[in-house]
């Protein structure tokens, strides 16, 4: 059962990166996909960075909205965000790389709740992001294990 679950949510991801235009323009990259859970990894570039001369708060976001939405829609089922926060707990700099590990808190019904850490090279927390999601019809993809 638990391999079933694992190569589900893998052939997810796959369908998912095929068609993730805006995580591939920022260079994100997934790392790791469980069923519930999603790894990412962003190097920032000097097109990310702020007025500060640190990662544009923006990008940070994203890259944990994108590990949010791998991991709420590992299961197969198209999921969407239905509320997100986040907060930023220190900088990120030009040329570090972030990482951004997505672990799923509960699916009640059709609602579920995603825990994001965002940590740069050195293991050092930049963010906390909490991510909502809504499953609506249909599945991520048809080629999947079960499917």
């Amino acid at each position: 059962m638990a391999l079933d679950a694992q190569r589900l949510a893998e052939a997810a991801a796959q369908a998912l990166m095929a068609r993730d235009n805006a995580s591939a323009a920022l260079g994100i990259t997934l790392i790791e996909v469980r069923p519930g859970y999603a790894r990412m990894q962003m190097t920032v570039r000097s097109d990310m960075v702020n007025i500060h001369g640190t990662a544009h708060g923006g990008m940070v976001f994203t890259l944990a909205d994108s590990a949010f939405g791998y991991a709420c829609n590992s299961h197969n089922k198209i999921a969407v965000a239905s509320g997100c926060s986040i907060d930023f707990l220190r900088p990120a700099h030009l040329d570090e790389t972030l990482t951004a590990t997505a672990v799923e808190q509960t699916v009640i019904g059709r609602n579920g709740v995603y825990d994001v850490r965002v940590e740069n090279n050195k293991g050092e927390l930049v963010a906390l992001f909490r991510g909502k999601s809504a499953q609506i019809r249909g599945t991520v993809t048809e080629d999947a294990p079960g499917s």
